[in-house]
């Protein structure tokens, strides 16, 4: 019985020698490990929450456009951008509120909506916000400002409309084999199905001659 006792005290002994050592390291990870779980459940809710928020307004500038409240949808708007500007509903509701904001014919706020759009959206959100603002700026005369916002490539099923507008801008420019280039790289893209999108695209090209 001695025996095992000073077997089982030696290993006290090491056990606390061991302890002293790496215990603060051991008593640290947990520490740490709980830390990093409970933050991760807590950012998981706040992301969950923050998507329901954004929903809900996103529902609220909804119901605005139906209505046609101009100011109610710039306020929505406004709100998505602030508060829940990483939530996929933000582009989306600028997105939608610039529309409104061309239609009501207040251009320097749609241009300020579709920028943010422009920079805060992903995929095919962006490159309809970038495509939009070029249009704005191209009626603004802008055409620098246009050819930038046309510049990065989209994604396949905007290829066409980036190349046409991009005609539409350097014809304006009066680069007349420029623009017949982005003309003929357009109808390279466009579907044998897009009808009087199509006709319409070949008669820009047509007016220009053979160049």
């Amino acid at each position: 019985m001695a025996t095992y006792d000073l077997e089982e005290q030696e290993q006290i002994d090491s056990l606390k020698t061991w302890w002293k050592m790496y215990g603060n390291l051991v008593t640290a990870v947990i520490a740490a490990a709980a830390l990093a779980m409970v933050g991760w459940q807590a950012w998981n809710w706040y992301r969950n929450n923050q998507a329901a928020q954004a929903s809900a307004v996103f529902a609220e500038l909804e119901q605005a456009a139906l209505a046609g409240d101009v100011q109610k949808i710039k306020a929505t708007a406004g709100e998505l951008s602030e508060k829940y500007a990483g939530s996929s509903y933000a582009p989306l509701g600028v997105l939608l509120a610039a529309r409104h904001s061309i239609e009501a014919g207040d251009l320097k706020t749609a241009r300020s909506q579709l920028a943010w759009a422009a920079d805060n959206g992903r995929d095919e959100v962006r490159d309809l916000a970038r495509y939009r603002l070029a249009a704005v700026l191209l009626d603004a005369k802008e055409y620098d400002d246009a050819l930038k916002q046309l510049d990065a490539a989209p994604a396949p099923a905007f290829a066409a409309r980036f190349q046409e507008l991009r005609g539409d801008v350097l014809f304006a420019q009066d680069k007349k084999p420029e623009a017949r280039a982005a003309y003929r790289a357009a109808l390279d893209k466009m579907s044998e199905a897009a009808g009087p999108g199509r006709q319409l695209l070949q008669e820009k090209l047509d007016s220009l001659g053979e160049g």
